[in-house]
């Protein structure tokens, strides 16, 4: 491993403008098998090896890792362009890009082991759901891990699955470090290691496979369990992408794809009513005043909900390139993404209602954006707590706000 492997920002331009471009030649595919991608609840293995092959997986993996070093502002392109044509696709690359933030914190030869094949595929849960027991297998040293994750989006695609643990002693009790905090880790799976339930039956985001999974009394060899803590002690703590808030970075690739979504609404919305001519009436829909209306106040919402985000996420990228993070960068990048994905969800409502009739079938790309940014929405990083949490910073009555 190579960290801080030096790379202008010409690299990093030419870098997100191959990655932009490749998220739009995606989406003729995308649309193609969109029906087998929620029909199978999953995304077809050849699809999600295709879009490891374009390096979406490891998107903001650090350079010296194999990865492709991009900016969460270029990721967020990635997946708003992918959401477009597919939320579902979009939500598994968000996952599997998310889940190799931990690689660092690995035992070395683990991460090199893990990210040997450039085209890896990785999912994970970043909650605490299991448990971690020292012990000992064979001669050989590890934990044996206990625990049920669920949403695992991509899981079933992948070959390396993650899971949030605590770690806990002979007697089962948490063990704390020297704040009193319980020790976090999380744990790499391979599929075979782990059982896969069968829950994924909902109503949108169908084909993100967010399956839960479990392990029962699995060893695991301790380069297999990182430490949470030692990501600030790895050689690569000093990427920009590790200074980045790392709630804000969970969280933005959320407001992407429904943004990404809201946007394929409108644009349908717009082919709907040049086509459609209701019962009744000599014209089509695009002659009605008030979906002139609609449309361009959709439009509005939509951009400049669209224009805070992407700006709050440079800001605050530029602000960490200096060495510092501080508590309102956090809070308005929460704050933004929370925004991003209300009015989103708000614009796909108001596209699917102008509709009529026609969104109701399931070949509408209108009915599917809006299941899928409903589900999108419900997601706890984007939830209403976030907003009552960032009020009281704002007040001035939560000065730590850890979970911003």
């Amino acid at each position: 491993m190579v960290a801080n492997c030096k790379v202008t920002q010409t690299d990093m331009n030419s870098v997100a403008s191959q990655l932009i471009q490749k998220a739009v030649e995606f989406q003729p595919l995308l649309k193609q098998q969109i029906n087998q991608i929620e029909n199978c609840r999953q995304l077809p293995q050849p699809l999600a090896l295709d879009l490891a092959k374009a390096g979406f997986y490891k998107i903001c993996t650090p350079i010296g890792l194999g990865g492709l070093g991009a900016s969460p502002e270029t990721f967020c392109q990635v997946t708003e362009i992918l959401a477009e044509a597919s939320g579902s696709a979009a939500w598994c690359v968000f996952i599997g890009a998310t889940s190799q933030y931990m690689l660092p914190a690995l035992d070395p030869l683990m991460c090199a082991e893990i990210t040997a094949n450039p085209d890896v595929i990785t999912s994970g849960v970043f909650a605490y759901s299991g448990t971690a027991t020292p012990g000992l297998k064979d001669g050989n040293s590890g934990f044996y891990v206990d625990g049920r994750w669920d949403w695992g989006s991509g899981s079933l695609n992948a070959s390396w699955i993650s899971g949030g643990v605590l770690i806990t002693d002979q007697n089962g009790e948490r063990t704390r470090d020297k704040e009193g905090n319980f020790v976090e880790a999380r744990a790499f799976f391979q599929p075979s290691e782990i059982k896969f339930l069968d829950n994924w039956h909902v109503s949108g985001l169908k084909g993100s496979g967010s399956t839960s999974y479990t392990a029962e009394n699995v060893f695991l060899p301790s380069k297999r369990v990182a430490m949470v803590e030692d990501l600030s002690l790895s050689e690569f703590a000093s990427e920009h992408i590790y200074r980045y808030p790392r709630f804000g970075f969970l969280a933005i690739p959320i407001g992407a794809v429904c943004l990404g979504m809201a946007r394929a609404s409108i644009d349908e919305l717009i082919k709907v009513a040049k086509e459609k001519t209701p019962q009744g009436s000599s014209r089509t829909m695009a002659h009605r005043s008030s979906l002139h209306k609609d449309v361009a106040l959709a439009d509005t919402n939509l951009r400049a909900s669209r224009a805070l985000f992407y700006t709050t996420i440079r800001d605050t990228w530029a602000e960490v390139a200096t060495g510092k993070s501080s508590l309102e960068s956090r809070r308005a990048l929460r704050t933004a993404t929370f925004h991003a994905v209300a009015t989103a969800k708000d614009v796909t409502e108001r596209m699917y209602t102008i509709a009529g009739g026609t969104s109701i079938f399931e070949d509408s790309p209108l009915q599917r954006n809006f299941r899928d940014v409903h589900v999108a929405a419900q997601h706890m990083m984007v939830g209403e707590p976030v907003m009552e949490l960032a009020g009281r910073v704002m007040l001035g009555l939560d000065e730590i706000a850890l979970g911003l």
